[in-house]
């Protein structure tokens, strides 16, 4: 029974779920983190996200189960190694959409309509779209993506567009962060064939992947740069002259986001190590929450940006 439950466990993902806060972007970056109804639309909004990306890993691994089997480590997910019936699996992933939906139409049609493009784009990437060299990777980052958007439908919020080309292009650096590792991972296996467990890996050099993950990592910080350079944050709006003499430059006054960019550049620098030295970022939730001088700062960012939008403020 123990062991039951562990596997069910393990073919819901619960530690990936942690990609899913992503739905606070737009109410954290608009000021109304804390406003009761945006949270709870937004709360509202991760739940169902949990279950639709439960439903989706579940009906991938149930698409994948002869290609897991034959990977080094997959073939211990509880479809592969048959811990969980094929049959039972899909209907908790149907139980699992029912309930997103569902929660999804009591926030609002506009994030129902989100939820369902997910879906779709998921579907769509267990069929065939992950067979596909490059859309493979567009289709990853659109998950990321979709999540922010999801968000700010469900609160009404706006976010800015660099806010937006920051959010695309991290997307897609993770999306090709993990394909880097894939690779890495089945090429230091000499038993494993690359193609017959991911196809698209076999149209992929390191090389090619490199370059990719450079433009993609200076994109990040450019944009993100460009982002807190032009953003006015509003929040409490305590306001510095307090703690700052008048004559503190008025440039200074209204740039606090940028000291969000340290953190961002060793963040992007310490993944990079990661995936390179570590062989790792096969999993992003999994180098996060195993790496503590990344997780550090990813909480380091968080407290910055609450702190300077809803205690500083412009």
């Amino acid at each position: 029974m123990v062991n039951k439950i562990i596997s069910l466990a393990k073919l819901l993902r619960p530690k990936q779920w942690i990609k899913n806060l992503a739905v606070f972007a737009a109410i954290t970056f608009a000021g109304e983190l804390f406003d009761p109804l945006s949270f709870q639309k937004v709360f509202l909004a991760f739940i169902a996200f949990c279950a639709l990306s439960s439903a989706t890993y579940i009906i991938n691994d149930a698409f994948d189960i002869k290609k897991d089997r034959l990977h080094p480590f997959k073939r211990f997910r509880p479809l592969a190694s048959s811990a969980i019936p094929v049959s039972m699996a899909l209907v908790i992933a149907i139980l699992l959409i029912a309930s997103s939906m569902t929660i999804a139409l009591f926030v609002n049609p506009g994030f129902l309509f989100l939820a369902i493009i997910y879906m779709t784009v998921q579907l769509l990437y267990s069929l065939f779209l992950k067979s596909i060299a490059i859309v493979d990777i567009l289709a990853i980052a659109s998950g990321y993506i979709l999540r922010v958007y999801g968000g700010e439908f469900a609160a009404g919020s706006h976010i800015s567009v660099w806010l937006l080309l920051t959010v695309i292009s991290v997307s897609l650096f993770l999306a090709i962060g993990k394909r880097r590792s894939e690779l890495t991972l089945l090429s230091s296996n000499k038993e494993v064939n690359i193609a017959a467990v991911r196809k698209t890996l076999s149209h992929y050099s390191e090389r090619l992947l490199d370059v990719y993950a450079s433009i993609f990592a200076t994109s990040t910080f450019i944009s993100y740069s460009l982002f807190t350079f032009l953003e006015n944050p509003k929040g409490f709006k305590l306001g510095i002259s307090v703690l700052f003499p008048e004559y503190l430059p008025t440039f200074l006054e209204r740039k606090w986001l940028m000291l969000t960019i340290a953190p961002v550049v060793y963040g992007l620098m310490r993944y990079l190590q990661d995936i390179y030295e570590n062989k790792e970022g096969e999993s992003p939730d999994r180098v996060l929450l195993s790496d503590k001088p990344l997780l550090i700062t990813v909480i380091t960012w968080v407290l910055l940006v609450i702190g300077i939008i809803y205690f500083i403020g412009s």
